[in-house]
């Protein structure tokens, strides 16, 4: 498997080096998440007898928002191709109540490694739908004649019987002829004319709840809209789009036709059984503090419904029965008023490695804007130089920013290298606003420009002297 390959090259100290790129600091943080990838890895080479034994060593992530808690998550998912999502503990409700269960969070996984290996293995036959595609539309341009249509009417011939008694050299010469139109639709040169071609028409309802509950068909790994479509023919209808367009429509009708979805499906769970990431945010608000009753009777309901997923269960899909038992759970929340020892006991085994991410200062913002790779100075460069519009940021000013970012975190709410977006849209509001006062120009952004721009928001902020320079 490919994708076993590629893991087999990503050693926990190159995970952090990918991180590095993105995440500036947090060192602890990236080094037990590197080493619980590479687990998977490891898992996956041991004997078989042996395999089902090793369980994933989940994390617990401790810190305030913004410190780069789910974007660690994310961005290591991204890097080995695992399938990942984030969910939010206050969003479900404990068994009985309507709201979601948590049982959701695996169905959300599996749909997005469904989507990942159905998009891979589209891109693997990507070329031959494409000339598949170009080749329906040769032959809407160009059927072969029936008695319905003896003059070449520009119509789908797919809902029409084809005449098998057509002469050879009738039937030669349309041959040359879509040759000639298909060579031409391939190099572009037909692309601005129209033809009228059939598209699958098929209302898609999302969820199928089961009458007189809240519960839905796919808890019980039922796809209603797959069992629909195979009681019923394929509804089409008539569409009349450049013949760009409908390659483009042709082309993902032709590839999907080319794909085995058992296939799909079957990795897809593998994929989430093995690789999947479930990143858990604010666990911290369902933590139950002391003896207290109300709404905590619900939160401790809440941590019991996910200690089955966790622990490891199986939870029926549209898919298929996914084993939660190699999931890696990150959970992560602030506890700034609960602790980690509020969570059921039960819970907090399920949680091993506990890590505690620090608070960003100054120096961090710094080295966030300057030198990570997907920084907002490069993205902001980059947004505007759409319009021409090119931005010069020296180094003063990327220090202003930074110290800015940190007296605010310091002196009203501290919101971590998300302060940074609100700072850099906020000096760069007029160039992007009034674009063709600055268009074909160079702004330079020094600390200057910075505090002017920023003159207001320091007021309402923070009325202290903090910023007198």
């Amino acid at each position: 498997m490919e994708l076993e390959y590629y893991m087999s090259s990503l050693s926990p100290t190159r995970i952090v080096e990918l991180l590095d790129k993105y995440i500036i600091g947090q060192e602890e943080a990236k080094k037990s998440i590197a080493i619980a990838i590479r687990n998977r890895y490891r898992r996956m080479k041991i004997k078989e007898e042996y395999r089902d034994e090793v369980i994933p060593k989940n994390i617990l992530m401790i810190g305030p928002t913004g410190v780069g808690k789910t974007e660690i998550a994310r961005r290591v998912a991204k890097i080995i191709g695992a399938p990942f999502v984030k969910v939010e503990a206050t969003k479900y409700t404990e068994v009985g109540y309507v709201g979601r269960d948590v049982e959701s969070m695996i169905r959300d996984l599996i749909e997005v490694s469904f989507r990942n290996v159905q998009a891979e293995k589209i891109k693997n036959v990507e070329k031959k739908a494409h000339e598949e595609a170009i080749k329906r539309i040769t032959e809407i341009i160009k059927p072969y004649p029936t008695p319905s249509s003896p003059n070449n009417p520009l119509f789908s011939i797919f809902n029409i019987p084809q005449n098998t008694n057509i002469p050879e050299e009738v039937k030669k010469d349309i041959d040359n002829q879509r040759l000639e139109i298909f060579d031409k639709i391939k190099k572009g040169l037909l692309d601005d004319e129209y033809v009228e071609i059939d598209v699958e028409s098929k209302p898609i309802v999302e969820t199928y709840f089961i009458p007189g509950t809240n519960v839905t068909f796919d808890q019980y790994g039922i796809d209603m809209n797959e069992l629909f479509s195979s009681l019923y023919p394929k509804k089409t209808k008539k569409k009349k789009v450049k013949i760009k367009e409908a390659i483009d429509i042709l082309k993902i009708e032709e590839a999907k036709k080319l794909v085995d979805y058992e296939e799909v499906k079957k990795e897809a769970i593998w994929r989430a059984e093995n690789l999947g990431i479930i990143f858990i945010d604010e666990i911290d608000k369902i933590a139950s503090k002391g003896d207290s009753r109300g709404p905590d009777v619900s939160r401790e309901g809440v941590q019991r419904d996910l200690l089955p997923i966790i622990e490891g269960t199986v939870v029926m899909t549209k898919y298929g029965a996914v084993k939660t038992d190699h999931i890696l759970f990150i959970a992560a929340g602030a506890f700034h008023i609960s602790k980690p020892t509020d969570l059921i006991p039960e819970l907090q085994g399920r949680f091993p490695i506990r890590v505690k991410l620090k608070n960003l200062n100054k120096e961090d913002f710094y080295k966030i804007l300057k030198h990570s790779e997907n920084s907002l100075v490069k993205q902001y460069k980059l947004l505007l130089e759409v319009e021409n519009i090119f931005l010069d940021f020296n180094d003063d000013s990327i220090l202003a920013i930074s110290e800015i970012a940190e007296n605010l975190n310091n002196s009203t709410e501290n919101i971590g290298a998300r302060r940074l977006h609100a700072i850099i849209e906020k000096v760069l509001e007029e160039p992007s606003y009034d674009i063709e006062k600055y268009k074909n120009k160079k702004i330079i952004i020094d600390r200057n420009f910075v505090f002017e721009k920023l003159k207001d928001l320091i007021e309402i902020e923070d009325k202290s002297s903090i910023y007198i320079i």
